[in-house]
């Protein structure tokens, strides 16, 4: 049984996902008034990823017979310096969620909560994922500098992205 405790956690980290979600579409709107689609699409299909993740927690909660409880979303950030602070900026938020994903396990794995530390283990490994994702285009944008040319190669390949929901998710 899912103590109350780990419950409460859980669905703190559901509102944090549409926080999160929040947060990268705030950054999609920065990059399609700039007319850069393909960095607004990256950021798009963040958003959707985010969604996707709480809807998890959702769905999980529900199976544990957890009350879910829907919280007010913070207003994000909306302007940024430049293309490299918003994905410094993204990173930095993907450290916190890595952060709130391993207390999760710290608790559910504390509690002996088994089901709990399976459901929480591709949170996990996706975050390890999210993370190396950042950091890769940090170390784009950082070569890059300001040459047009080069950001536009980047916003092309970006804008290939698509969200493609995972097949084996246990949940």
């Amino acid at each position: 049984m899912v103590s109350e405790r780990l419950i409460n956690a859980l669905n703190d980290q559901y509102n944090f996902e549409l926080y999160s979600a929040h947060i990268y579409i705030a950054m999609a709107a920065y990059f399609e008034e700039q007319d850069l689609e393909g960095f607004a699409n990256f950021f798009k299909v963040q958003e959707q990823e985010e969604r996707f993740h709480a809807s998890k927690f959702y769905t999980y909660i529900a199976e544990k017979n957890g009350r879910i409880k829907v919280e007010g979303i913070p207003t994000p950030e909306n302007e940024y310096d430049s293309i490299l602070d918003v994905f410094k900026k993204a990173l930095e938020h993907e450290h916190k969620v890595t952060a709130r994903i391993y207390n999760l396990m710290n608790i559910a794995m504390e509690e002996k909560e088994h089901a709990t530390v399976s459901f929480l283990k591709w949170f996990v490994d996706e975050q390890t994922e999210e993370e190396a994702t950042f950091n890769k285009i940090i170390k784009k944008l950082e070569r890059i500098k300001d040459d047009p040319n080069g950001i536009y190669m980047l916003d092309a390949e970006l804008a290939q992205r698509v969200f493609t929901p995972p097949v084996n998710t246990n949940a």
